[in-house]
């Protein structure tokens, strides 16, 4: 498909998604654009009906399904995320009925937020403990009822349907062409779609930002040609994926290796709260992406227009601890030992004499067995300045304190806090 018949119709697309929703801000940032100095603004699609792009896909593949006739009256999904969201919404407004296939271990807030927004048009099927069994599970279904299964990005029509965000960004920017484009690669849907409709002599600069624990595109670009990863941190839900899909890493495969930013996740949490606490604003961690790249981008965009692409905000809050733990322990303000104190009275309170003032203890399992002479001790100890810690293991030293730092050891850390 040439480059313009791909823009025409992603503009059939975009229009017609005006009887969901109308085109999500593009809002100008004024806390990022002066920290970075620079114009940076923020394409929200965190504020579509679900809270992230992937109703666009969703909708614009049962949509041309219908118009051509080779739908059944049936659609089906795997997900356990934003394209079951967006999935069901789209059932619901064409009035169709649809099935989702969710892994068993899917937090509740997210099939009843799936449910909602299916209503009656839509069954929820719990299924496996990973997705790829529900993968197969509606593949299976579709093969026996003719559903048309729709994908969450490795199809033309859904990668289309998500080029309609850089429909909207070009209207709302009035014709200029932004100097670079920051997006989040999961699948790479989004990604591949704005590739091709800014593609050209005049396209933007473009910057993608995967997980570090999820490096598909990174990997596969490196390689030359597409890889699974062998395992991935699926902290990053929305973006935690495998393996690039085949229909996007075509368009992606002329990028370079360095075009791809990796986001460490302890950094992403820190994105996270900061735009929690300073601009309201709630993102998932895969929504947080482009915003979190930023900080290996400050020496490159300097003076620049740049549009970030915010691709989701289906946060839930029960996870608020975690991510500020995971932001503490980035920002060196909180580590984790495992210590051995000889058993012996008064040995516990010398030990906490070694503490500094700004030292807090956040966690502490003592544990004392009368066969041995020595006790091990869980501690986690939080404090207001990571160069205090250097001083804290120096008393360490000083007194013969035996201890392990666990905070870096996932499996550790994953199995003691």
């Amino acid at each position: 498909m040439s480059d313009n018949e791909f823009s025409r119709r992603v503009a059939v697309a975009e229009e017609a998604l005006r009887a969901l929703f109308p085109a999500t801000p593009l809002q100008l940032n004024e806390h990022l654009s002066a920290r970075y100095d620079a114009r940076i603004f923020l394409k929200r699609e965190d504020l579509t009906p679900v809270r992230s792009y992937k109703i666009r896909g969703a909708f614009n593949f049962m949509r041309k399904r219908i118009a051509n006739g080779s739908a059944t009256g049936r659609f089906c999904c795997a997900s356990a995320g934003n394209h079951a969201q967006g999935f069901a919404f789209a059932c619901r407004h064409f009035g169709l009925e649809g099935r989702v296939y969710m892994p068993v271990t899917t937090p509740q807030q997210k099939i009843d937020k799936t449910r909602v927004f299916g209503g009656d048009a839509v069954e929820i099927e719990l299924i496996g403990d990973f997705f790829d069994d529900c993968y197969a599970a509606a593949k299976a279904y579709s093969a026996e009822t003719g559903a048309a299964m729709v994908p969450p990005f490795d199809h033309e029509d859904i990668v289309e349907g998500q080029a309609t965000v850089g429909q909207e960004i070009a209207a709302q920017l009035d014709g200029e062409r932004p100097d670079m484009l920051v997006l989040p690669v999961g699948g790479g849907g989004l990604a591949s779609g704005l590739a091709r409709y800014y593609a050209g002599e005049s396209s933007p600069a473009f910057r993608f930002v995967e997980p570090l624990g999820a490096p598909s595109l990174r990997t596969s670009l490196e390689k030359g040609e597409r890889t699974r990863l062998p395992q991935l941190d699926g902290f990053v839900d929305g973006a935690a994926v495998a393996e690039i899909g085949t229909l996007p890493y075509e368009t992606l495969s002329r990028f370079a290796p360095d075009d791809v930013l990796l986001s460490p996740e302890g950094r992403l949490c820190q994105t996270m709260l900061e735009m929690l606490n300073l601009e309201g604003i709630v993102l998932e961690p895969a929504g947080a992406l482009a915003i979190d790249a930023l900080r290996d981008l400050k020496d490159e965009i300097r003076g620049k227009t740049v549009v970030l692409v915010v691709s989701g905000g289906n946060f839930d809050f029960e996870r608020l601890p975690d991510v500020k733990e995971r932001a503490l322990r980035f920002e060196g303000l909180k580590k984790y030992f495992i210590l051995r104190l000889a058993q012996r009275p008064g040995a516990l309170k010398d030990f906490l004499d070694y503490l500094g003032p700004d030292d807090d203890i956040a966690r502490f399992e003592y544990l004392k067995k009368s066969a041995r002479d020595f006790a091990s001790i869980l501690i986690g100890i939080e404090t207001k300045d990571p160069a205090n810690f250097e001083g804290l293991l120096a008393r360490f030293a000083e007194n013969g304190v035996s201890y392990q730092d666990i905070t870096d050891n996932n499996i550790l850390a994953d199995l003691l806090i």
